[in-house]
């Protein structure tokens, strides 16, 4: 069974919600109730998502892939069935706190999982820490989440931005490029994303020649592209997602810059947009820890399955839902389905080895997955691989203070 919630949030019930929050930093020990274990009782999974705006076919290929793993495992994970109460975060950070405290407040779910918005994410790290709520993060990559605000609870199927990002600075030092221009949108996203490629890529010997960011979600990019023109730099790093992502590539291939001026960036530039982008995209290089032609038995089985069930080609947005459920699975698996042995179950999930789509998939510390991130290049509609930029990347998990 599942259902939506759309419906605005009455000033009295924020305010209770917010006063419950408050408690949970004043009172030891206190959390929102939870339901009662009992025999056949669903697990009730909270999904806070983008259903609506920029990020809305990522938010819903999330969605896709966490239910068709339950699905195939018969609607049930470790014996416990699952149910599922849904939310739009609209990419609103100002709404997130609110959102986040109904799913685990009024809805009382057992576990969160969300979202795509790295402000949002951030918001929702901290209820999750102050009510002690399990969280799944299937695609945010904001550093804090498994950094300074790591906790036993929380994981991420997905990335961290310094992961993705690191490797391609000496994969584009190494292709010859020296003088690089970096574009994004100004939030917390593409500046971690950013900084990441450029410590890789000043460290292999390389130079920025200038940092170009526009607000978050803006997309008129014409003035910085043409300053990209008037710069004349060996290459362009990009992170933009969704239909920000379209916008900005097919916005750089009418200038005619993709032809003078070779287009790099985070694999969200052509993750999911492919289809829209078209021939626009061909010959954009990308990082990332997942392509469309990895050739392993995971991968073959997700494809099939996604394909047959939305009609729809999946990518790593699916990929990572998926996985979601599957780390899910894990700690269940070891309780039996009892998710009141919370912590062995979260022992599990930490210690989890997942045979996922993208390939080998383990978690450190932090809870942030250690896994393979390629270098991907557009060619006739697809990411494909061209190479292993960097094998079993760990994100240092900086200011993470959870033990080993």
């Amino acid at each position: 069974m599942s259902h939506s919630i759309s419906s605005p949030i009455s000033a009295n019930r924020r305010r209770f919600l917010m006063g419950a929050a408050a408690l949970t930093t004043g009172a030891a020990g206190f959390r929102f109730p939870t339901p009662a274990i009992a025999q056949g009782a669903p697990l009730k999974v909270g999904f806070m998502l983008p259903y609506s705006g920029t990020f809305a076919k990522l938010g819903k290929f999330i969605d896709d892939g966490f239910r068709l793993y339950v699905e195939r495992q018969g609607g049930s994970l470790g014996g416990r069935r699952i149910e599922f109460v849904q939310v739009d975060d609209e990419s609103k950070p100002e709404s997130a706190t609110d959102n986040m405290n109904r799913l685990v407040g009024r809805e009382r779910v057992d576990l969160v999982v969300g979202t795509v918005h790295s402000g949002v994410a951030m918001a929702m790290v901290k209820v999750a820490r102050d009510t002690n709520t399990p969280l799944i993060i299937p695609n945010a990559g904001a550093n804090e989440a498994t950094g300074p605000m790591c906790a036993p609870h929380i994981f991420r199927t997905s990335f961290s931005n310094w992961q993705v990002c690191q490797p391609m600075g000496k994969v584009m030092f190494d292709e010859g490029r020296r003088r690089v221009a970096t574009i994004t949108w100004r939030y917390a996203a593409g500046s971690q994303m950013i900084d990441a490629f450029k410590e890789g890529f000043t460290r292999a010997g390389g130079t920025i020649v200038e940092d170009l960011a526009l607000p978050f979600p803006e997309v008129e990019f014409q003035a910085l592209i043409t300053r990209i023109a008037t710069l004349r730099p060996d290459a362009v790093f990009a992170f933009f997602a969704g239909g920000g992502a379209v916008k900005f590539v097919k916005d750089y291939a009418a200038a005619g810059l993709n032809r003078t001026i070779p287009l790099y960036g985070a694999g969200f530039l052509t993750d999911g947009t492919l289809q829209a982008q078209g021939a626009d995209a061909n010959g954009v290089r990308t990082t990332l820890h997942y392509a469309d032609n990895l050739d392993n038995p995971a991968n073959r089985v997700f494809l099939e399955a996604f394909k047959a069930k939305t009609g729809q080609d999946g990518d790593i947005y699916a990929v990572q839902g998926w996985d979601a459920a599957a780390l899910l699975a894990e700690g269940l698996k070891a309780t039996g389905g009892d998710w009141s042995a919370r912590a062995r179950a979260t022992s599990a999930m930490r210690s989890a080895r997942i045979d996922s789509p993208r390939g080998p998939l383990s978690f450190n510390r932090a809870g942030n997955p250690v896994q393979n991130v390629y270098l991907r290049e557009v060619r006739n509609g697809r990411n494909e691989v061209i190479s292993v930029a960097g094998q079993a990347v760990d994100d240092p998990a900086r200011g993470c203070r959870v033990q080993a």
